[in-house]
């Protein structure tokens, strides 16, 4: 078992930045591929971004790309989601998650995740 515990969440204004780290226990992360889920009000749960267990590969939905980074940190059971120019749109919770599974690339299927987080909610004003 995984417990991953999300936080870095709050409010922010469009065109900021927010850091979401995600901190798991009970194994270590190095065995899973991270990804970073979103989900709206009235909306299904959808990727954002994962990256493979060595870090080397990343995959990033198209509606982040260039503004999300994703990241991880193996020696310290961490995984990151750096978060710039913001927009309104970007407003959900973020969940962190983890699979044994899988690779980066089927790991942006929700359903081939195997750990969450409870989620850290991400508020943009315009």
């Amino acid at each position: 078992q995984v417990q991953l515990v999300e936080s870095g969440g709050g409010l922010v204004q469009a065109g900021g930045s927010l850091r979401l780290s995600c901190a798991a226990s009970g194994r270590t992360l190095s065995s899973y591929v991270m990804g970073w889920f979103r989900q709206a009000p009235g909306k299904e749960r959808e990727f954002v971004a994962t990256i493979s267990r060595g870090a080397a590969t990343t995959y990033y939905a198209d509606f982040v790309k260039g503004r999300f980074t994703i990241s991880r940190d193996n020696t310290k059971n961490t995984a990151s989601l750096q978060m710039n120019s913001l927009k309104p749109e970007d407003t959900a919770v973020y969940y962190c998650a983890a699979g044994a599974r899988t690779g980066a690339a089927g790991a942006r299927d929700p359903h081939g995740m195997d750990f969450w987080g409870k989620g850290t909610l991400v508020t943009v004003s315009s």
